[in-house]
């Protein structure tokens, strides 16, 4: 099964047979049995969940959340899912919006480094509205999930880098296959139906990367689109609708419009039988998960007694796919801050002398970090070069980084970090999940219910229903 070169094509035609990808998909996500998957596989997904709604609560109150909420929240049709932390109820694919908003708006959520998308913001919030609607037991909706990760992930590695490099962003463009493959399979349709609803999230599947040159809230909105897109994929399969049975793979397809260069194997090999979605990191720190290492690295740095005003210049050898969108150093919003790795990096050797245990930057620092001149400052005289180190060393879990400081005195410091914490190589436990939760959530809606809530959520494969995953409030 060969790789295919949309560009160097000399027909402007496949230059080989395709498998039937959007078919293969369809049938697995219908017929995935739980007692089949493997046990960490299993034990990893209330991780993510819980992980999701930490990130949920701390992005519930934000201003595109509460605006995403006031137009949406008092539409009357179809109350049959609610919103995150309220009892207000909307349809289906408006509670996957907005509660994709609210966990998806932070840059702090989960990450698949291969598939350059963050999967969870998308999938939970589209499955948990859909398992509402239905009355889905927690086995149902973890099955579902599961499903749509992989789908998910599996389109985003057979596509990127060269996805990305085109302006796209995975996120909502892969993620909306995700969305409709977990809501397909909790609708239960048949392995065709669940190929119809791939083949409709084809067409609706959307996002662009102009943000990283720009700014702007736009990114901020892309996981609740597209979880909304899955769901409606999904109810229009399940209305009978057909979508093309090519729909990924095919001539004029997803992979082809998307993409220079598609590896249809990537998606197909070992579908069922090995997960890549236990590649997933969970991020420390409200940024890129291509930015954590340098994070950590400028960290450790601090930790050894590099002050903030010995500092001269900076410099952080990356990997060459971060060049021109987690580079510039003089962020022009909030937005773009969080995907400044030289910006990061500042606020790290600005920061970690004044915390106490391991550095963990928020939305909340980073809002701050921008009104801090020293910051700033410092971030204008950080710079990215690419290092062959950091290229070498880059896999499908993780991107390495160095931060080298050169001091005013001409000496200089460097600090190199290959595994940054919450890939799969150094993990967040399971613990250290659900404590950073607690933490997150606990002064917003109250510690002992987010107790309790936490007691559910480490169980839901054995809750009868999801309910019990929607009684904290804010």
């Amino acid at each position: 099964m060969s790789t295919l070169n949309f560009e160097t094509s000399a027909s402007g035609a496949s230059v080989s047979a395709v498998p039937p990808v959007t078919d293969a998909l369809g049938r697995f996500v219908a017929t995935l049995a739980w007692h089949d998957v493997p046990r960490h596989i299993r034990e990893l997904m209330p991780v993510l969940l819980i992980d999701m709604f930490r990130a949920a609560a701390a992005g519930k109150d934000r201003p595109w959340t509460r605006a995403a909420t006031t137009l949406y929240g008092d539409h009357a049709s179809g109350r049959q899912a609610q919103l995150f932390f309220s009892d207000t109820q909307v349809d289906v694919s408006r509670a996957a919006f907005v509660n994709g908003v609210a966990c998806g708006s932070l840059d702090w959520d989960d990450s698949h480094v291969a598939a350059i998308i963050h999967p969870g913001v998308v999938i939970w919030p589209a499955a948990l509205a859909m398992a509402q609607a239905t009355g889905a037991s927690g086995r149902d909706l973890l099955t579902a999930v599961l499903a749509g990760y992989e789908t998910a992930i599996r389109i985003g590695m057979a596509i990127q880098p060269e996805h990305s490099l085109r302006g796209f962003q995975g996120t909502p463009t892969c993620g909306a296959f995700g969305a409709a493959a977990a809501c397909a399979r909790l609708l239960g349709l048949s392995a065709e139906g669940c190929r119809n609803a791939l083949g409709i999230a084809a067409t609706f599947a959307c996002g662009i990367s102009q943000f990283f040159v720009s700014g702007s809230d736009i990114k901020r909105l892309h996981a609740g689109k597209a979880a909304a897109n899955g769901v409606e994929a999904a109810l229009l399969a399940h209305g009978g609708l057909s979508g093309p049975h090519d729909a990924i793979e095919g001539k004029q397809g997803f992979s082809r419009a998307f993409s220079d260069r598609y590896d249809p194997a990537t998606t197909l090999d070992g579908l069922g039988q090995h997960y890549p979605t236990e590649w997933i990191s969970l991020k420390p720190h409200a940024g890129s998960v291509r930015m954590q290492s340098a994070i950590e690295a400028a960290a450790v740095l601090a930790r050894q007694g590099v002050t903030f005003d010995q500092i001269a210049t900076i410099e952080i050898g990356v990997h060459g796919a971060m060049v021109g969108k987690l580079t510039a150093n003089q962020p022009v919003d909030n937005q773009q801050a969080q995907l400044s790795t030289p910006f990061a990096v500042a606020m790290a050797m600005a920061l970690t002398p004044s915390r106490s245990g391991p550095l963990a930057l928020s939305i909340d620092d980073f809002e701050a970090s921008m009104n801090d001149v020293r910051i700033k400052d410092l971030a204008s005289r950080t710079h990215c070069v690419v290092d062959a180190e950091v290229e070498r060393l880059t896999t499908a879990e993780a991107v390495p980084a160095r931060v080298v400081c050169m001091l005013k005195d001409g000496s200089r410091q460097e600090a190199f970090i290959e595994h940054p914490k919450g890939c799969p190589q150094n993990p967040m436990t399971a613990d250290e999940v659900g404590a950073r939760f607690l933490t997150i959530a606990g002064p917003l809606l109250g510690d002992s219910a987010c107790r309790d809530w936490l007691a559910h959520a480490r169980r839901i494969e054995h809750l009868p229903d999801v309910s019990a995953l929607f009684t904290l409030r804010h």
